[in-house]
């Protein structure tokens, strides 16, 4: 597949080695993803994901390996209409780019290597016999208008900065960065102006997601404990990427105080955005596919609700291939996300919208 909001990109392509779905007695797919309704495959061409919605619940702003009818060796970020329809290519044709946002007004921000010479960067140094690794590409964060134009860069970082998220307002920025010899979460101005960082654990913090209010934020992390993991976490830093590691939700202030965390139940929770009302969020998770026989969490991701308390945690979707990347539509009547669910597709990530029902 492609980055992930998070972290886990690796987590993605694991994915993609779904098992079979299931069907019913014809030969359809079958699932039971009791919330939606009127589900709508939107991309059927490469790898796509993390598609998120305008303020004005018309648009979607996605990350893909094919546009303009070209596939390519890295993903460039894509628009189109909720309804599948007018895509086209709003990033530059060279580099890698990767999460990318509206701005309330309809400009746009993402990550990026275009300011980099080379049509996709090189994938840096990893441990030897590690399968699952996710690079750190050196990615800055860009903002534009709404059709690519008007590129400006707003941060001058040789690391990793991406994964932005506008606030509300559009006044802020929150993004994940390797900086500091660490992976934290940063806030900045929605020029780049006033770089906070928010959080100062040694560990990986990624993801982060503003409130509907843009009072909070809830993001994904995992903290080394044993003198193994600070050993393999220094030598990911230095060498620029992140191998697989149990994830979990956490929120705070926007401001940086206050945090807390949400889940504790030792696999890979991320990708979360949350629900219209800010009491929800929704996630993604592996928590239900755990393997007896080799003591580990699989590669199924489902999309989960959770209260911020932790408690009345929801599965919304039921299937045996990936889902992940939600988001809800500004009204909370539509739910955007990626999934392997096409069985014509299995080893390729879609995106697809349906309508959410608020009543079980």
């Amino acid at each position: 597949m492609i980055r992930t909001a998070i972290f886990l990109l690796v987590l993605c392509l694991l994915a993609a080695c779904s098992t079979q779905m299931p069907v019913d007695s014809g030969g359809a797919p079958l699932f039971i993803d009791r919330r939606l309704k009127n589900i709508t495959q939107l991309t059927f061409d490469g790898d796509n994901g993390e598609a998120y919605f305008s303020s004005d619940g018309k648009k979607l702003i996605y990350q893909s390996n094919h546009a303009d009818g070209r596939d390519f060796a890295c993903d460039k970020i894509m628009v189109m209409n909720i309804d599948g329809s007018g895509k086209r290519m709003v990033s530059p044709g060279h580099g890698a780019h990767t999460c990318s946002y509206f701005f309330p007004d309809g400009r746009i921000v993402f990550a990026s290597t275009s300011h980099l010479p080379g049509d996709c960067p090189l994938r840096p140094k990893t441990p030897p016999g590690a399968r699952y690794v996710w690079p750190l590409y050196p990615y800055d964060i860009f903002i534009a208008t709404a059709d690519g134009s008007d590129l400006k860069k707003i941060t001058d970082n040789p690391k990793y900065d991406a994964e932005p998220i506008v606030s509300p307002d559009g006044q802020q920025i929150v993004f994940g960065s390797q900086r500091e010899n660490d992976f934290d979460i940063y806030s900045m101005n929605a020029d780049g102006a006033k770089v906070r960082r928010l959080t100062n654990r040694i560990g990986y913090d990624g993801g982060p997601w503003f409130s509907p209010d843009g009072t909070k934020i809830v993001w994904r992390a995992w903290y080394p404990e044993t003198d193994e993991e600070k050993a393999q976490w220094k030598d990911a830093m230095e060498n620029d990427y992140i191998i697989a590691v149990p994830l979990d939700l956490w929120i705070m202030d926007a401001d940086g105080a206050n945090k807390k965390r949400l889940t504790n139940n030792g696999a890979t929770n991320w990708a979360p955005s949350w629900h219209r009302d800010g009491k929800h969020i929704l996630f993604s998770s592996n928590k239900d596919d755990w393997q007896e026989d080799l003591k580990t969490f699989g590669h199924n991701f489902e999309i989960y609700l959770i209260d911020l308390d932790g408690t009345g945690l929801e599965r919304i979707t039921f299937n045996t291939v990936f889902d992940s990347f939600p988001m809800f539509s500004p009204d909370g009547k539509k739910l955007v996300w990626a999934s392997n669910r096409n069985p014509q597709k299995p080893r390729a990530t879609d995106i697809f919208i349906g309508d959410w029902l608020e009543q079980k």
